[in-house]
């Protein structure tokens, strides 16, 4: 037999599928077209995210540099603002206040957000409806919660202290305690904005595969394993980016405090933000203002590649 009829293709076997001349070039071409029309249809967001976004910040940079004034006066004075600012006593208590402030919220936000979501997880009797109801404190405006929350702590009239009175343990200054102050604007802030996490962390307990707790399951685990061997691994990116949008937020904070204590007891409850208001739209130095919004902007993207080190490369 020849090696012609050896290499003959069989009448069961297909043929080989060969692209036709041109065919690879055609697609890339395609796709450069699409790309292209799908840059035009971005394009007006696109150019929207960096006027309005990255312009306030290169303004605020150059407003730094200098004495602005109410009357459009300025004079560019370079570093003076954040020479200024490292010698202001006031700057430091703030930058203390805000951060012992992130220690309280921070891990109260996460461990509630995720003992809802894993509760939720395990619910499957009326699960919409509890997600809605835990979710419904986020979407309140920020001054009613803190009003109400200072009704809850009031000394006198306030509902909390009306239950410790009944057990004989009060009453509590809640606001006007310069060490209890910032844990009870806290747990406000814990509260009004634990849903929004709660659901990102439900999104990401329903997104592990079941195959691989039911595997745990089999070889003798039980829920506290499976929940840290298993659960909190397989979490850890979702986990990660909670931690990152609380400290953010954290490091923000103005209105509980505004509303609740106007930043009392002798500025216990004055945060960053706070000094940034008052520098701003109370003294009208825009300049300094500015130089202390930058600065808190590189004190929370250092602390975020801080958290990235420590969590966010096991969560890879």
């Amino acid at each position: 037999m020849s090696q012609t009829s050896l290499t003959k293709t069989s009448p069961d076997e297909a043929p080989p599928q060969v692209a036709p001349p041109g065919r690879s070039s055609f697609s890339r071409a395609v796709r450069r077209r699409e790309a292209r029309v799908g840059l035009v249809f971005v394009a007006p967001m696109l150019l929207l995210f960096i006027v309005f976004r990255f312009g306030p910040t290169l303004g605020a940079a150059f407003l730094s540099l200098t004495d602005y004034r109410l009357n459009g006066e300025w004079q560019f004075i370079g570093a003076e603002n954040y020479s200024r600012l490292l010698d202001d006593d006031l700057f430091w208590t703030s930058l203390g206040v805000t951060a012992l402030y992130t220690v309280f919220f921070v891990p109260l936000t996460v461990l509630l957000s995720l003992g809802t979501a894993l509760l939720l997880h395990r619910t499957v009797w009326a699960r919409g409806f509890f997600r809605g109801v835990f979710f419904l404190p986020y979407v309140t405006s920020i001054v009613l919660a803190a009003v109400i929350w200072k009704w809850i702590y009031e000394v006198q009239d306030g509902l909390l202290n009306a239950v410790l009175g009944v057990l004989s343990l009060g009453p509590v200054d809640f606001l006007g305690n310069e060490h209890l102050v910032l844990p009870s604007i806290a747990v406000t802030s814990a509260w009004k904005g634990f849903g929004y996490s709660m659901l990102i962390l439900l999104a990401g307990l329903q997104s592990i595969p079941q195959h691989v707790v039911e595997a745990a399951t089999i070889d003798g685990a039980n829920g506290w394993q499976r929940f840290r061997w298993v659960t909190l691994p397989l979490l850890r990116p979702v986990l990660f980016f909670v931690l990152v949008i609380e400290a953010i937020g954290s490091f923000q904070v103005f209105d509980q405090m505004y509303v609740m204590t106007a930043g009392g007891p002798v500025r216990s409850s004055y945060s960053l933000v706070y000094f940034l208001y008052d520098s701003g739209f109370k003294f009208f130095d825009f300049g300094y203002a500015s130089a202390i919004g930058l600065v808190l902007f590189l004190v929370v993207l250092i602390f975020s590649l801080v958290q990235r080190r420590l969590i966010g490369r096991e969560a890879d």
